[in-house]
């Protein structure tokens, strides 16, 4: 389901934002890297299971960014969409690089795209780095409905799969760890360390059954920052054809109706990348993701799907 933290609350930094992104083990993800041309000044994972591509977060060497939340449904499968959410993400951090794309000129254009109404529910991050960011869904009519964000220091705010005003639980732990940090006289590292610690916060409550479903979790999953592994191990036995077979098949569509092969939205679920984007003052920006699980969701041991990257907006 996702969660996003965003914060202005650290004296040497102008921007934090931290995510989990929650999803099903087997749905096939690229680690993070820069996009291949003509996107190549894109730093983001992708999402492989569509023929599009799409991202739930990532930044751009001018200073683009966006990250992005889906809604909580009923059922896990209501969330699929005609078209992939990603492609939301990717529109803004694709944009022009020629010139300041206005945040603002963006949102409005969105909102009132009929394109966005065929995708699952979402809440958008996005904007210009030391810049306002706003927050949009395609749950919203006009806007009014948007929310500002990094509007001035020492700020944090969550967002989650429900409404913007329902806190997530992560703003006090995140603002609690960065007081820490800074007290303590700390390096990058170890604030990085911290905010893992946040995304790994584990509160989801234990149902009876052994064999629960995403389906049967899906109203709990907004009590817990990380989602541990859920549904039953024998869910995760996807043979390599039938995954390679869906892939195909799911490219075939989506290129004429932009249909998704559901293969994708069962099997064993969770927590499956971390993602953490340090900005400062000066243009720097660090992006750090520890990728959990593989595509063939097995657990990948911690630390060895760390990636780090560190740039210097250009304009």
């Amino acid at each position: 389901m996702c969660i996003a933290l965003i914060s202005t609350a650290h004296p040497s930094y102008s921007l934090i934002i931290i995510d989990n992104r929650d999803e099903f083990l087997h749905r096939p993800t690229s680690s993070p890297d820069w996009w291949p041309e003509p996107n190549s000044h894109v730093l983001g994972s992708r999402d492989l299971a569509r023929a599009t591509h799409g991202t739930w977060m990532g930044v751009t060497k001018q200073g683009k960014v966006a990250v992005l939340t889906n809604y909580r449904e009923d059922k896990a499968s209501e969330a699929v969409g005609v078209y992939s959410r990603g492609v939301i993400v990717n529109s803004w951090l694709t944009g022009p690089v020629d010139k300041q794309q206005a945040t603002r000129d963006f949102v409005q254009a969105l909102v009132a795209s009929p394109e966005a109404k065929q995708v699952g529910g979402f809440s958008l991050v996005c904007g210009h780095i030391n810049e306002p960011l706003a927050i949009v869904s395609n749950r919203s009519s006009d806007m009014d409905h948007i929310t500002w964000v990094a509007t001035e220091k020492n700020q944090t705010r969550g967002l989650s799969n429900t409404s913007l005003a329902e806190d997530p639980g992560g703003e006090k732990f995140m603002q609690e760890e960065i007081e820490k940090h800074v007290r303590d006289g700390q390096d990058e590292d170890a604030l990085i360390k911290r905010l893992l610690d946040v995304l790994s916060i584990d509160t989801l409550p234990r149902l009876a059954e052994e064999s629960a479903s995403i389906d049967t979790y899906i109203h709990h999953l907004r009590k817990s920052i990380f989602i541990p592994v859920i549904g039953a191990p024998d869910d995760a036995d996807h043979t390599a054809e039938e995954i390679a077979a869906a892939r195909v098949e799911d490219e075939t569509k989506t290129s004429t109706n932009g249909a998704f092969d559901q293969t994708y939205t069962s099997g064993v679920y969770g927590t499956q990348k971390q993602t953490i984007l340090l900005a400062r003052p000066d243009g720097r920006v660090r992006y750090f993701e520890r990728t959990l699980y593989d595509n063939q969701a097995k657990a990948v041991p911690m630390g060895q799907g760390d990636r780090s990257f560190e740039f210097d907006i250009t304009q």
